[in-house]
């Protein structure tokens, strides 16, 4: 039994289960958690792009994580105020001050999940050697998806099955989900603190890239390539996404939207099932498939495709925002199709972020390459939701259709080896 426990099997799972529920609450359910609590589409997507700022501003204190104390150390801290979040978000919906409160405490957990984020990563290439690292690559991903499905699907689905089961109102079946998932948490917290091994440090890994500076090192990202390369890598970093950046939060309410404002009018329940499970079954799969497909032929061989993967999918809200069908096997279908042209498409974009990335300084680099990537998605996700107000759910999603115009453009203009990407023989 001690053997079990000391395999990476005991805390690789749950430590990627455990990363993933905090950035699903803050990104997702706090979406659907203000649209029932009355809330204007302009207010929740201009409060809730705004935390993405912790994930922008990551690299910042990242050296910190690696000088200050242990990653271990890191680990259980954070998922302790993960809990404690959690717990601040259930106890404050009820109150008079909700949105103050819950902002509040969202915000904690933003930035409680980024440093876990920078703790987890470090910690997980320092307790394990290179082959165990290949060994739980695809069991890490895995598990991360799970809290996704579990966030965005069985979350939510509770919170709406106590308000139609029970007859509990919005406020209380909500309080009661984040009270549940801070009681999970704090297990989690538990479970970490007692099976995470404790490994030589390597002095707190103070080498090469940690000697930097994160002025040096922007230095070093900024000048690693000619001029006219690096400003197309950073608009690429930046626009790539555009689309889907205004498409993603506007989506998720329109399904909830009532008839009369020109939404689905998805229960809560129905939402949980679509895009937390259905939704994120198609982005999964349409991920694996893109990775498959990059390793036979490279990444330049697969941009096209994964462009207009990642693009033309998102007609099917423009079908659903006309039609508003009331067949739920079709907006599955069409959740379904939009999520699975995301994920292959999204292969593209995380491959030329480990591009980009290559060199001396590759780890320090990537992660500003992801930093650049939360951005992409803050800034179009804090004007979407007056956006759409302004002009409606079909005239919104049309203009996201012509954006994407911008994804074909910088995807024209990058350079990329044709080697990379495919698999060595």
């Amino acid at each position: 039994m001690k053997s079990i426990f000391r395999s990476p099997w005991a805390w690789v799972p749950t430590l990627y289960f455990a990363e993933g529920i905090p950035y699903v609450a803050v990104m997702t359910i706090s979406l659907i958690l203000y649209k029932q609590l009355g809330l204007g589409n302009a207010d929740i997507t201009f409060y809730t792009s705004w935390l993405y700022l912790p994930w922008v501003i990551k690299p910042l204190w990242s050296p910190l994580v690696d000088l200050l104390r242990t990653k271990r150390w890191w680990i259980t801290a954070m998922q302790l105020l993960v809990g404690a979040s959690l717990g601040g978000v259930a106890f404050t919906i009820p109150t008079d001050f909700w949105l103050q409160g819950t902002l509040c405490f969202f915000w904690l957990m933003a930035f409680s999940s980024a440093t876990h984020d920078i703790a987890a990563d470090g910690f997980y290439m320092l307790a394990l050697d290179e082959h165990d690292q290949s060994v739980f690559v695809g069991i890490r991903s895995t598990f991360y998806r799970f809290a996704n499905i579990f966030g965005q699907g069985v979350l939510i689905m509770i919170a709406g099955f106590m308000q139609s089961r029970f007859g509990l109102d919005v406020p209380l079946s909500w309080s009661l989900m984040f009270y549940g998932t801070c009681a999970m948490f704090i297990l989690l917290w538990l479970w970490h603190s007692s099976v995470l091994p404790r490994p030589a440090d390597k002095q707190q890994q103070k080498a090469t890239e940690n000697d930097k500076s994160i002025i040096s090192l922007l230095k070093d990202f900024l000048t690693k390539f000619p001029v006219r390369e690096t400003v197309i890598g950073i608009l690429f970093m930046l626009l790539y996404r555009m689309p889907e950046g205004l498409l993603v939060k506007v989506s998720a309410l329109f399904l909830v939207d009532s008839s009369a404002n020109g939404g689905l009018a998805l229960t809560t329940e129905e939402y949980g099932l679509v895009q937390g499970t259905v939704g994120v079954i198609g982005l999964t799969i349409g991920g694996i498939l893109g990775g498959v497909c990059a390793g036979m032929g490279g990444l330049r061989k697969w941009l096209w495709p994964m462009v207009c993967a990642i693009t033309l999918p998102d007609a099917v809200y423009i079908y659903l925002s006309y039609c508003l069908p009331d067949n739920f096997l079709i907006i599955n279908t069409c959740v379904f199709v939009e999520q699975f042209g995301y994920g292959f498409g999204f292969t593209a974009y995380m491959l030329y972020l480990i591009y980009y990335s290559r060199g001396e300084y590759k780890t320090s680099h990537y992660a500003i390459c992801t930093a650049f990537m939360a951005l992409s998605m803050m800034i179009p996700g804090l004007f979407a939701g007056d956006l759409q107000e302004t002009v409606g759910y079909q005239n919104f999603f049309l203009i996201v259709m012509a954006c994407c115009t911008v994804t074909f453009l910088v995807a024209s203009l990058v350079k990329i080896d044709p080697e990379f990407g495919k698999k060595k023989q």
